[in-house]
């Protein structure tokens, strides 16, 4: 038999061999077996938490109140950053005037747990006109366009004689409620924005507006050039991320009653949501979740120390930006390619995991 005859055939069945193999090998996924169980599992934990109220004491109910707080805000601000690449250094703006709103609304007459929640709303109707423009910055000038709005909203709220100026006022509605039937709405109220707005974010990175976003943080030029409608995929962002961190301010409004302007619109605001999302993870979904609890710890065991916690916290930053600058999270995703809480898609082809990005396909081996 001639050898040199075969060598032909015998190539070609064995790439055909090859192609199937690799075909059957590589599979696209976005569910797992693993984020199935999580999925199931935080809707088990959120459903816990709701009855909290009844076996747990008032401080740690507060406490946990103060932690969906902070999970807002670092959900809000890693979706604006972390995913459409809009770096807010203003973020305060929407959490002061959250709770400005509410004051207003509820002098008024309104329902003081009613006005918490129109006052989110109130800030993102606002904030769609201020989309417009501000969707069509990048980079620093939008980070810089934040802070003008913020310090501007800070001045003007100082001019209303209801809040007179940095003396402040208070939610005295409130008192109308006993303390524990207090305590228990607003815990309810900040669980359940915070879960709403979680599965909001979930939703939306999932879906064509995730993909969007993805490819304008990646490179917008070339986002444009494959006729992804760039303008209102920032501007949507932006006005959710507004209304999250409104509802964030105004629920800290009523865990603390008072309001004084210089405290609602200081920008450690955002430096704790910029913290949280970079320790964490930034462009992670599960990141700034992780992130949030980490503060939280933090604050719990040093905040009482004043301006030594905060170098701390200075520094926890710098050194996760030297040693896991992709943070917690991304580290965890990197090394072992685990997806709890799974936004996009992956191939899976052996041993090895390939998470899709609209950048196009980042290996990740175990």
């Amino acid at each position: 038999m001639n050898p040199d005859t075969q060598m032909p055939a015998v190539a070609e069945s064995t790439a055909a061999a090859n192609h199937a193999s690799t075909s059957q090998a590589i599979t696209v996924e976005r569910w797992s077996p693993v984020s199935k169980t999580s999925v199931i599992g935080v809707i088990a934990i959120q459903c816990l938490l709701a009855l909290a109220p009844f076996f747990l004491g008032a401080g740690t109910v507060d406490r946990l109140t103060t932690l969906f707080i902070y999970g807002i805000l670092a959900l809000m601000w890693n979706a604006l950053a972390g995913y459409a690449g809009l770096v807010s250094v203003g973020h305060q703006a929407f959490f002061g005037l959250g709770a400005y709103a509410a004051i207003r609304l509820a002098a008024a007459g309104m329902n003081p747990y009613l006005a918490l929640v129109l006052a989110a709303v109130a800030v993102a109707i606002l904030a769609i006109p201020m989309s417009t423009f501000m969707a069509r910055l990048r980079d620093s000038e939008f980070a810089i366009g934040m802070w003008v709005i913020a310090a501007l909203a800070h001045l003007l709220v100082n001019l209303d004689t209801l809040v007179q100026g940095e003396t402040g006022t208070s939610l005295i509605s409130l008192q109308s409620y006993a303390p524990a039937q207090r305590r228990m709405f607003t815990y309810w109220l900040a669980l359940g924005a915070m879960a709403g707005l979680a599965w909001c974010v979930f939703g939306l990175l999932r879906g064509k507006v995730g993909n969007a976003l993805q490819a304008i943080r990646d490179n917008e030029e070339a986002a444009t050039s494959i006729g992804v409608r760039v303008l209102p995929a920032k501007q949507l962002i932006f006005v959710l991320s507004a209304f999250g961190c409104a509802m964030a301010g105004a629920l800290w409004l009523a865990t603390v009653v008072t309001f004084q302007p210089a405290a609602y619109f200081n920008v450690q605001w955002t430096a704790y949501m910029l913290f949280m999302a970079l320790v964490g993870g930034i462009g992670t979904y599960e990141g700034p979740i992780i992130g949030a609890v980490l503060f939280f710890g933090m604050e719990t065991a040093f905040g009482a120390t004043g301006v030594t916690y905060l170098i701390g916290l200075g520094l926890v930053a710098v050194i996760f930006a030297l040693v896991l600058p992709k943070g917690i999270w991304g580290a965890i995703e990197t090394k072992f390619g685990i997806q709890l809480l799974p936004v996009g898609y992956r191939l899976r082809s052996g041993e090895a995991v390939f998470n899709g990005l609209t950048a196009g396909l980042v290996r990740k081996t175990k």
